[in-house]
């Protein structure tokens, strides 16, 4: 498994999104984002149409666990974004904790090649409001939980993935 972290959405994905297109298809592309306003519809909507065929796309917004446990053994796939997945359990008050051990646990006994998607958070200022502040620790514990069972940890700068493990 490897995990392609870092601030920028869009070139964490499009990596992730060249590293499984260097493995054979049919890939899996597991979507956690939710489309609450136009603006999100139409991004989602865009991110479809780049994927060309080959790729399956399966959203779990939440549960993210279960989708990856029923992919078959083999498969090529990418889960794209920790971030946004983990932002759905918060606005839906679910166990946060659990929901990220339930995860970390199924990412640790990876069936194939798994490419994960995640964002830095926590490198910036101190965010000023509660809500803020427990997404960012929330975040930084989940990324360290999933880093640590994953066999590539690349970090994107610019750009450009350097690896970190």
């Amino acid at each position: 498994m490897t995990i392609i972290w870092g601030g920028a959405p869009p070139a964490n994905r499009a990596h992730a999104e060249r590293l499984v297109s260097a493995c054979p298809a049919p890939w899996s592309y597991l979507a956690t984002a939710q489309a609450y306003d136009e603006e999100m519809r139409e991004r989602i909507a865009l991110h479809r149409s780049r994927r060309g065929a080959g790729w399956t796309t399966i959203d779990a917004p939440l549960d993210l666990a279960g989708a990856i446990e029923a992919l078959p053994d083999g498969q090529p796939v990418l889960i794209d974004c920790l971030t946004l997945w983990l932002t759905n359990h918060m606005l839906a008050e679910h166990d946060v904790e659990a929901e990220c051990r339930r995860l970390a646990d199924v990412l640790s006994r990876p069936r194939g090649p798994w490419f994960v998607v995640s964002n830095e958070v926590g490198q910036g200022i101190v965010p000023d409001n509660a809500l803020a502040r427990r997404f960012r620790d929330a975040a930084g514990r989940l990324n360290q939980d999933v880093a640590s069972v994953a066999d590539i940890v690349l970090l994107m700068v610019a750009g450009l993935p350097l690896r970190v493990k």
